[in-house]
């Protein structure tokens, strides 16, 4: 039997789970570390008055995080573990999920 492939992760999904999940437009990011690829939910988030970004930028992160993460198929993983984590960010500890690369392209998605 085949899988039906995921429909790809898009910015405005990940802002709605975001918000759905936590009442709140969490910052994240990719990171890189020893090798191996993390999606991470940071602490800040756009509703807070010291937040470094305006909507606009904070739209054109989530539209470059979500192009990478589909670049490498983990759009539909970050989709489930948001669905469903347990977790919450907090100030100074940022949610992590690690990712797996595709099979030798790692330098094509993160520099």
């Amino acid at each position: 039997m085949v899988q039906p492939v995921a429909d790809p992760l898009t910015a405005e999904e990940l802002l709605q789970l975001l918000r759905r999940r936590w009442q709140a437009s969490y910052d994240v990011q990719l990171v890189v570390r020893r090798g191996r690829l993390y999606f991470q939910v940071m602490w800040a988030y756009l509703e807070q008055q010291s937040f470094p970004l305006d909507a606009e930028g904070y739209r054109a992160k989530l539209e470059e995080v979500v192009s990478t993460l589909n670049g490498i198929g983990a759009g539909p993983l970050v989709r489930d573990w948001l669905s469903s984590t347990g977790d919450k960010p907090r100030l100074g500890k940022a949610m992590t999920l690690a990712l797996e690369w595709p099979e030798g392209r790692s330098s094509e998605f993160v520099l």
